[in-house]
């Protein structure tokens, strides 16, 4: 087995240091290695015992500490490390990071690292917006570090606006991604994700029980792996992923819009959403009463996104997704070929939707491919090295 990922996590004065503590326990829940590294002023917000009693492992604040042998902790402990996150990250360490200053253990060993440095800002939004603060963030994206946030809401002081540290699940997505391998960079992504909705009436509608996950779990996976991704979300409460764009719509033809708006930038189009095969004809504005007859609704038939995009001229690689409820791997691959699709995606609606977990089968060219039962986001990154796999062989470079 390969060892643990190792991250140094470095936190600074502010009242956000608090949520440190708590990405320091999805750390080790997960099974990373934690190195806490302080700096003085953070110490006056959350006592160093705090995060060795999290982490397992000893908090280091000064940078002559007599427990590295060869008082070289700014090196030592930079070196072992995998990855370095500054969470929070006041406005004056941006400064010494941006300027090169190395005045205490923290800012020294980021001075000497080996390894990727990402910081989550977190200050006051004047401080954020400060023209010299957004110089320094300037400088740093410059020299290659990823700047997390800072999130927009109710600050400490009471204010509200940009500076809120992000919260401790999406550092710890985005320490996550900074991890996987980036075999997608380069790439366009499109997905489509979710169910829609057809209107009725002016509360009503036909919908399904999609619940999304699958989608943004897959453009979770893509974005990991260094695309450039936009998702076409139908209704649903879920979470934007961490690097990903966002276009919300309700209805079928919502989504058709958007998708052509965006196919002609698009290298490689994965359709997920359960999209609605038919829609109301003339719905209505108010609500219908309910009385003793019965409700005959007219219905027509949606415009299919799927097969409008993989019978352009030139198509971006097509990826679809077949939810069935019986003859699986027969329904799968007849859609496929119908609509000359390089890979679809099958899995079996009674285990699929709402569900955490998920277990497909990968139908193309080459045969079938069953991926066994695992969490969605696990099925989503093996997913997205196919098709990355299947769209060099569609697409070798010269």
């Amino acid at each position: 087995m390969s060892r643990p990922k190792r991250v140094l996590l470095g936190v600074t004065g502010g009242v956000a240091a608090y949520k440190s503590a708590e990405l320091t326990r999805l750390f080790v829940k997960a099974g990373y290695d934690v190195q806490v590294v302080m700096t003085e002023a953070a110490t006056r917000f959350v006592a160093p015992a705090t995060f060795q009693a999290l982490s397992g492992r000893p908090v280091f604040t000064e940078l002559w500490d007599g427990r590295i042998d060869n008082h070289m902790a700014h090196i030592d402990l930079g070196r072992e490390a995998d990855l370095i996150l500054v969470a929070p990250a006041s406005a004056d360490f941006l400064f010494k990071l941006a300027h090169g200053v190395a005045d205490d253990l923290l800012s020294t060993l980021c001075t000497a690292r080996d390894c990727p440095l990402l910081v989550a800002p977190a200050m006051n939004r004047q401080m954020w917006e400060n023209p010299p603060n957004q110089r320094n963030v300037a400088l740093l994206r410059q020299d290659g570090i990823s700047i997390l946030g800072p999130d927009a809401g109710e600050q400490a002081c009471g204010e509200t606006g940009f500076g809120r540290m992000l919260e401790p699940e999406a550092l710890f997505d985005h320490v996550v991604a900074a991890f996987q391998p980036k075999f997608m960079k380069g790439t366009k992504v499109l997905l489509t994700a979710g169910p829609t909705f057809e209107r009725i009436d002016a509360v009503r509608g036909i919908t399904n029980s999609s619940s999304g996950k699958m989608g943004f779990s897959i453009a979770r996976a893509a974005a990991e792996a260094g695309a450039e991704v936009t998702l076409v979300a139908g209704p649903t409460p879920l979470v934007t992923p961490a690097g990903v764009r966002r276009i919300d719509v309700v209805s079928s033809k919502d989504m058709l819009a958007a998708v052509n708006a965006e196919v002609p930038k698009t290298d490689i189009f994965i359709s997920v959403a359960a999209v609605a095969d038919y829609y109301v004809l003339n719905p209505s504005e108010q609500k219908i009463k309910k009385d003793a007859h019965i409700l005959t609704l007219e219905l027509a038939p949606n415009p299919d996104i799927l097969a409008n995009v993989a019978g352009l001229a030139e198509p971006p690689f097509c990826v679809g997704f077949a939810a069935e409820s019986e003859n699986l791997l027969e329904y799968g691959e007849q859609k496929r070929r119908r609509k000359k699709l390089p890979l679809l995606v099958a899995n079996q609606v009674q285990t699929a939707m709402g569900a955490d977990d998920n277990e497909v089968y990968l139908l193309d060219d080459h045969g079938q491919h069953k991926l066994p039962r695992a969490a969605k986001l696990d099925i989503a990154r093996a997913i997205i090295q196919h098709t990355a796999k299947l769209y060099r062989e569609y697409h070798p470079k010269p």
